[in-house]
């Protein structure tokens, strides 16, 4: 190899590492943004054997924190559900145990009717902290 092909294999070396080091930050950027994720909508249809009729109804609530909200119950014996809205999701409660007035779960979530009182919690909270929302039923809708 004579000292030109030396020097311009060289200048190549360097044009293409320079090159390279141009785009390294591009790629690192697009590496590091998180990929966009389609919007998706689903339907649920849920079919329940129930050994009485069912009954649907909807209340609406006004809360202490002035957010309003519509809330449907589903009673089809044995299975009793409500479905809450919580921090834009809609959420399906079932019924469990409670000393008095109806209480339903899901997940982590707690909603709790007496009457026409409601309150809605977060039960990784400790006991003593306050709940995300207490309500009073405004009205019935049908």
């Amino acid at each position: 190899m004579d000292l030109r092909s030396l020097i311009a294999g060289g200048i190549l070396v360097l044009a293409a590492g320079a090159a390279l080091a141009q785009e390294a930050p591009a790629l690192a950027e697009t590496a590091a943004a998180p990929p966009v994720l389609p919007t998706v909508t689903a339907t649920l249809t849920l079919t329940l054997d129930a050994t009485s009729d069912i009954e649907r109804r909807t209340v609406v609530y006004q809360c202490d924190n002035g957010e309003g909200f519509r809330v449907q119950y589903v009673n089809a014996a044995p299975n009793f559900l409500a479905i809450v809205p919580v921090e834009g999701e809609t959420h399906i409660f079932a019924t469990t145990i409670s000393a008095s007035g109806a209480r339903y779960v899901s997940g982590p979530y707690e909603w709790w009717d007496t009457g026409d009182e409601a309150t809605l919690r977060d039960l990784r909270s400790g006991e003593e902290d306050a709940p995300l929302a207490t309500c009073l039923a405004a009205g019935n809708a049908p």
